[in-house]
Order: structure tokens, then C-alpha cells, then sequence
């Protein structure tokens, strides 16, 4: 794979968690409204439209200044980004395991929707990013073999 490949390839991954960090943002805000106009206000939307929304601006803030930084990458700047990639997947499966154990956590101890509708929150974030970073893991392992 050249080095313009890689480029394009970041590009589109970045512009992927832009995008899932921009719908994200979108749906978050939706639930909080809907949540703020209902009459019965319900902790779990409370928490899982703010974990959704904040995860989605902290995916739009990472999607930018990576964008800022792309440039040609030779072999090393190859291997460099894929060992990253490596330790973000490792971070995405470890947001996964936080949200499982934070939602199991405030169901089974007191029904705290709150801290289960984070948890599923931070599930579906975690779930989203672990696919979209192995597809790019996929890619670039391609490229360096």
C-alpha cells in the first residue's frame, strides 16, 4: 500500500468518527430534549443523553486535530499510527467492559437508572469506536505485511 493509500484511508476513518461523533452529539442533545419536555423526567435519558452528547464532542474534538496532522506516512509513520490504533482498540473494548460494569453495577444495587442509562451510554460509544477503529486496524495491517 503507498503512502497516498494510508492518507486516504486515515482520512476516511477520521471523517467516519467525525461523523459518529457529530451524530452522536445530534443524538444526545434529541434524547435531552425529549427528556426535558416530557412530564415525567427519567434519570436514565438525563444520563445517557449527557454521556452520549459529551462522547460524541470529545469524537469531533479527536476527529479535528487528527485531521489537522495528516500528512504522508512512510513505513515507521505506518507502524507508529497501527500500534496506536492497537492501544485505542485495547481502550474501546476496556469502555465496553466500564459501561457493562457501571449499568450491571446501578440496576443491581438499587435500580439507579442514572448509572445505567450511562452505562449503556458508554456501551454503545465503546461498541461504536472498537468497530470503527479494527475496520482502520484491518486496513493498515495490510498495508505494513
Amino acid at each position: 500500500m503507498w503512502s497516498d493509500s494510508v492518507l486516504a484511508a486515515e482520512r476516511a476513518h477520521l471523517l467516519r468518527v467525525l461523523i459518529w461523533g457529530a451524530a452522536s452529539v445530534l443524538a444526545g442533545t434529541g434524547v435531552l430534549a425529549l427528556r426535558a419536555a416530557s412530564r415525567a423526567p427519567s434519570p436514565l435519558l438525563l444520563h445517557f443523553g449527557i454521556q452520549t452528547a459529551a462522547w460524541g464532542a470529545v469524537c469531533v474534538a479527536i476527529a479535528g486535530f487528527g485531521w489537522r496532522g495528516l500528512a504522508d506516512r512512510d513505513l515507521s509513520g505506518v507502524t507508529r499510527l497501527l500500534n496506536i490504533l492497537w492501544l485505542n482498540v485495547g481502550l474501546d473494548a476496556g469502555y465496553v467492559g466500564v459501561g457493562a460494569t457501571l449499568a450491571i453495577a446501578g440496576w443491581t444495587m438499587g435500580r439507579r437508572l442514572g448509572a445505567v442509562g450511562a452505562g449503556v451510554a458508554i456501551v454503545v460509544q465503546g461498541l461504536a469506536l472498537l468497530a470503527l477503529d479494527a475496520r482502520f486496524v484491518a486496513l493498515l495491517r495490510r498495508a505494513v505485511e
